[in-house]
């Protein structure tokens, strides 16, 4: 997202000096985010910047690997395979495999970031993907729902989704405009956890109460 907000200009045009003001205002223009949501964005993107209570930081900090940059995107190949800058038209089908209809909801985009994690697993020897990163991941999958689509039923038509992914740019020449609503933290914590819900591949129990009961044989391989 922060690519595309500079290639807008909402960000600076080379990705250099993004201080805290930048992001507030930037988010702000393009996004409608308040700016206790905008500040917190520029407190966790700070950490990529190695210099000592740094003020600023560019985009070329954010594509230092295995900081917030991370394997198995929706959209660029992981760092071991090659540029992880850029977007890759093969990782980003087969992302697109798994949304399965014309509006896309949680459960499709969360079944594209798993499946792009077990490919990831699968085939990249330095895969990595820790607890911090999770959390990172989360919010980037929930971040089209949050920026173009129904925050409260966790709903984004796939349309504007993919211009977005494939142009790196907001998605204005097909209708879409800035949100009247301010967006809060809570409004992204709610996508985010709708999300992550999402990943839950155990589906609720419908067994009877006596099928619950548990077998002394259970899960012993016998």
């Amino acid at each position: 997202m922060m690519n595309t907000l500079a290639n807008h200009g909402f960000l600076p045009h080379d990705g250099k000096n993004i201080t805290r003001n930048t992001v507030i205002e930037g988010l702000s223009a393009a996004l409608n985010f308040n700016a206790s949501l905008a500040s917190l964005m520029f407190d966790m993107a700070i950490v990529v910047n190695p210099e000592p209570n740094a003020t600023f930081f560019t985009l070329d900090q954010l594509n230092k690997h295995n900081l917030l940059e991370h394997d198995a995107s929706l959209s660029r190949t992981d760092a071991y395979f090659g540029n992880n800058h850029v977007f890759n038209e093969t990782i980003f089908e087969e992302t697109k495999k798994y949304w399965t209809g014309p509006t896309l909801d949680a459960n499709m985009l969360a079944n594209g970031k798993l499946a792009r994690q077990i490919s990831s697993k699968a085939y990249n020897p330095t895969y990595t993907f820790t607890s911090s990163m999770e959390q990172f991941s989360l919010g980037e999958v929930a971040a089209p729902i949050i920026a173009f689509g129904d925050i409260q039923n966790g709903k984004v038509n796939r349309t504007l989704v993919e211009y977005f992914f494939e142009n790196e740019r907001l998605p204005t020449e097909l209708g879409w405009s800035r949100r009247e609503e301010v967006v809060s933290l809570v409004d992204i914590a709610g996508v985010t956890q709708m999300i992550s819900n999402a990943t839950n591949l155990i589906t609720p129990s419908r067994e009877s109460r006596a099928s619950k009961r548990r077998d002394l044989h259970s899960g012993l391989g016998f």
